[in-house]
Order: structure tokens, then sequence, then C-alpha cells
């Protein structure tokens, strides 16, 4: 009897740390976006103070999006490729472990997303901005 109760406490114990954990983690997060998002407008309201003949402000906000989307693309190439690898490692495993029938084919799966994503990122995405 002891031995369950013992197991029950354990694991409820483990379940409220495991969710105190995780809204104290998310208030964090939540707090550093926020003063990062608050920088980054102070910033920009002294950089569109400086003024000038061109607006350093816009310039430095088409910098940052040219910088996102090259980075999301990169992004979806780096899945694209692991896709491509896991699909390719599934097919060759599952052919060695299953001679009978053709279950490696469900490698395929995760091939042919792999080769969504990279053609996504190579000829389909909408075009970065240029500098």
């Amino acid at each position: 009897m002891w031995s369950d109760i013992s197991v029950f406490a354990f694991l409820a114990i483990g379940a409220i740390s495991l969710f105190s954990f995780l809204a104290v983690a998310s208030f964090a997060g939540s707090r550093q976006a926020e003063r990062s998002d608050y920088y980054k407008a102070e910033m920009l309201k002294k950089i569109a103070e400086v003024g000038g003949d061109r607006n350093p402000a816009l310039e430095y906000l088409r910098e940052q999006e040219r910088i996102a989307a090259n980075k999301r693309l990169g992004g979806y190439k780096l899945g694209g490729l692991i896709n491509i690898g896991v699909g390719l490692g599934l097919i060759i495993f599952l052919k060695a472990l299953v001679q009978e029938t053709p279950v490696y084919l469900t490698g395929l799966i995760p091939l042919f997303i792999g080769i969504a994503l990279l053609a996504y990122a190579t000829w389909f995405a909408p075009e970065r901005p240029q500098q």
C-alpha cells in the first residue's frame, strides 16, 4: 500500500514541478521578448531622430527584413536536407530489416517532404528583399 502512495506522490510532485517550470519559463521568455522589442523601438526612435538625406531607420528595417528572409530560407533548406537524409536512412534501414514486404517505401514520406521543402526554398519562395 505504501508503495502505491509513494509512486503516486512521486508522479504528482513531478507533474507539479514540470508545469511550474513551464509557467516560469514562459513568463521569462515573454518578458525577454518584451524587453527586446522595447529596446529595438527605442533604437529606431534614436536612428529616426538623426535623419539625414536618407532615412537610416528605414534602411535598418529593410536590412533586418533581408536578414530574416535569408535565415528563414536557410532554415527551409536545412530542414529539407535533414528530411531527405532521414528518408534515405529509413529506406535503407527498413529494407535491411524487413525483406519480405516493401515496408521500406514508408521512407519515401520524409524523402518527399524534404524534396518539397528544398524545392520551395530554391525556386518557389518569394523573392528576397534586395539591398
